[in-house]
């Protein structure tokens, strides 16, 4: 048994928020002298090339859909005998209540739950949190109001939970002003207002929200853009609804991009929809580009953004509210805007730096392993 040996548990691996950051913290646990894996439940989509390029092996369960299967635990189950880690860490309530499982079948030192979001499904999966918490060592959670329902829906004990923030590389996502002129220049944006929204296009992030109030703003500011970076189930949903509302040639969809840092340079304000979130990386990476925002106040969004400081928080699924804000911000003088995004980027280096919440991940395997070894 290496003494460092971790395996992460994913249920897929896709462009999405919880993805990035398993890969982001996995790669740097690595570079540390972690001899680091990732099993996942599903076949990748995404990321195996850039885990795989770092020394970091991928293994998938072969899972097609999301029913419950004993197949799957047997798999998981002779990974862990064969590899014997020190330390099991899965992300996504799927991955977790899998390991959990598994722990009946193999011993496991160290087992490691992180919860994505304030909520991961209805009734079923809570109950199935709270009937396998016993089977493992500590939940955690990327933001402290997911934490605190956790705690409040009796679905995690307090003294069994514990919050860590997402990370992010504070390097990649800089203010970077030759990045702006160039993407502004390719782009033709001349002195267009450009608001950027980026995530995948699914429920959760409440697109349609966000189109019909840009609708409200482009009837009072003609030199006004919307950017949206991502693709998803409701990409053409959101296009027709961009399209009815007449809005086509003010709002552009990028899809997958590469150069996010480029594009939230070349952007003048940030802005969120969602119904509901967990702790968004991409709110982390603008806010580390020095970009001000309105975000709806879900998830952790409110201990990102400080309200009238660095953006604006509104009620969720409120077109007229979200308009309301981000005609706000935009009607403040340009150095005001300017000094909300240098608050915003000194936030995200004291709190949210991947390599200070990498730390905190190592801290935490060590005090849980020293937890063990005295039992």
């Amino acid at each position: 048994m290496s003494s460092k040996l971790l395996i992460f548990v994913i249920t897929g691996l896709a462009v999405g928020g919880a993805e990035t950051q398993l890969v982001r913290v996995a790669t740097r646990l690595k570079q540390r002298g972690w001899d680091v894996r990732v099993v996942t439940l599903m076949p990748p989509r995404a990321y195996a090339d850039v885990l795989e390029q770092a020394g970091i092996p991928v293994t998938s369960l072969g899972i097609r859909d999301k029913r419950p299967a004993l197949r799957p635990i047997w798999r998981l189950a002779r990974i862990i005998r064969d590899w014997q880690p020190v330390i099991v860490h899965s992300h996504m309530v799927h991955a977790n209540i899998l390991t959990r499982f598994t722990r009946l079948l193999v011993p496991v030192p160290v087992l490691v739950c992180s919860a994505r979001s304030i909520r991961e499904g209805g009734r079923l999966r809570e109950w199935l949190y709270r009937l396998t918490d016993p089977l493992c060592d500590l939940t955690t959670h990327v933001c402290e109001a997911g934490a605190q329902r956790y705690i409040r829906e009796r679905i995690v004990p307090p003294h069994k939970m514990r919050v860590v923030y997402n990370g992010v590389d504070v390097e990649q996502f800089r203010p970077d002003g030759q990045r702006r002129e160039q993407m502004r220049r390719d782009s033709q944006m001349d002195n267009h207002f450009v608001w950027l929204a980026v995530g995948r296009l699914e429920a959760p992030k409440d697109y349609p929200t966000l189109i019909r109030a840009f609708a409200r703003i482009s009837d009072v500011r003609e030199g006004t853009l919307l950017w949206i970076v991502g693709d998803g189930p409701l990409r053409r949903q959101v296009d027709a609804l961009t399209r009815d509302m007449g809005l086509q040639l003010r709002v552009r969809f990028w899809g997958l991009r590469a150069d996010v840092p480029n594009l939230m340079n070349a952007a003048d304000a940030f802005v969120m929809s969602s119904s509901w979130e967990g702790l968004p990386n991409v709110l982390l990476e603008a806010q580390a580009c020095g970009l001000s925002a309105v975000v709806t106040g879900v998830g952790g969004n409110a201990e990102v953004v400080i309200h009238e400081k660095t953006g604006f928080i509104v009620p969720p699924q409120n077109p007229t509210a979200l308009a309301e804000a981000m005609l706000r911000l935009m009607d403040m003088p340009g150095e005001v805007r300017q000094q909300m995004g240098m608050l915003a980027r000194q936030r995200a280096e004291q709190l949210f730096s991947l390599e200070s919440v990498v730390t905190q991940w190592e801290n935490l395997y060590y005090e849980l392993l020293q937890t063990n070894n005295r039992r």
